[in-house]
């Protein structure tokens, strides 16, 4: 079954954090440097995505445990994998290869859980995130004209990120965690692209992330705007994750649930991050926050971001049982 016809059928589960999984395995920089990057001058310890390469043994039990947990769709651990963001640790020429590991890993995850329970499918969410240079600001204050990276730049790294995740037998692709939608429209302007080249289309979600209280990205659009800006692309969902906790998201959830025509994601923080930056909220109060979510009819797929484990994914798993699919609007957003 495709994710389409089972996004008909029930509301789906995201895995959670990658970041805060691998923080529990407290990894030194000879984790992240293995025997093949063990020369390298610069510290790597940090750069997560590259343990698909060096510890591929730790990405595979963190997919496993989210898999137990019941999530439906594994992200890859592949949030900075393009050459921009590898660019900051010289490691630009093993993009390809890291994306297509991040993605056979969560795969051969996925299909391990796939024969235990058949009936259960899991799909692969290739992680597409932000990159740490925007098309819309200008890094320097001085000179607001500048920009660091052009529209160009960022569509190949793009596309490059989702040839190897593709080639790695990735199901969907997720550009997330998107600030700057024209970050977002140079991603799926490479991924078009790719799909031209390759004759091979996956679905795509898309997932963004408001600032602050306003509703607004980082680059001052409303959801509205940021709704329209992507329309043109024929999406699987669209949705907001990271942001705040799940009870503060709500109503940006609301709004986009009333405007979009597609099938609406959510996957929040585990509260707000507390004086040492740390995410308190334990899996039963986060799931009663989404709870809320399901009673009003405002999503269709649900995961959890920074702070999140798999005990709030099994909560989660556990409550949207009890729940229908969000009915699917077919209204316009221009």
């Amino acid at each position: 079954m495709n994710i389409q016809k089972l996004l008909e059928q029930r509301v789906l589960v995201l895995d959670g954090a990658m970041g805060t999984m691998i923080q529990r395995y407290n990894l030194t920089e000879d984790d992240f440097r293995g025997d093949r990057f063990i020369n390298s001058g610069i510290d790597l310890k940090g750069n997560n995505d590259l343990l698909c390469l060096t510890r591929p043994d730790v990405i595979g039990e963190i997919h496993e445990q989210y898999l137990e947990a019941g999530a439906d769709i594994l992200e890859t651990n592949t949030f900075s994998g393009t050459t921009i963001a590898q660019a900051d640790y010289e490691l630009e020429d093993v993009v390809y290869e890291l994306n297509l590991e991040a993605a056979r890993i969560a795969k051969q995850a996925a299909v391990k859980y796939n024969q235990k329970t058949p009936d259960k499918p899991r799909f692969v969410a290739g992680a597409m995130g932000p990159t740490n240079k925007t098309a819309s600001l200008s890094p320097d204050v001085s000179r607001p004209e500048y920009r660091a990276i052009t529209f160009d730049q960022l569509a190949e790294a793009y596309k490059l990120q989702a040839k190897g995740l593709m080639d790695g037998g990735a199901d969907v692709l997720l550009i997330e965690t998107i600030f700057d939608t024209l970050n977002a429209k140079a991603a799926l302007f490479g991924v078009m692209e790719l799909y031209e080249e390759t004759g091979k289309e996956l679905p795509i979600m898309i997932s963004g992330t408001i600032t602050d209280a306003s509703g607004r990205t980082l680059s001052g659009q409303t959801l509205e705007a940021f709704l329209i800006s992507l329309s043109h692309v024929p999406l699987l969902s669209i949705g907001l994750n990271c942001s705040f906790g799940a009870k503060d998201l709500k109503p940006y959830l609301q709004n986009m649930a009333q405007k979009s025509p597609l099938y609406i994601s959510a996957y929040p923080n585990a509260g707000l991050p507390n004086e040492f930056g740390e995410y308190d909220q334990g899996a039963e109060a986060m799931g009663e926050e989404v709870r809320a979510y399901l009673d009003e009819n405002l999503i269709n797929i649900i995961g959890g971001c920074c702070g999140t484990g798999p005990d709030h994914i099994r909560r989660m798993t556990e409550i949207v049982k009890d729940y229908k699919p969000r009915f699917v609007n077919q209204v316009s957003v221009a």
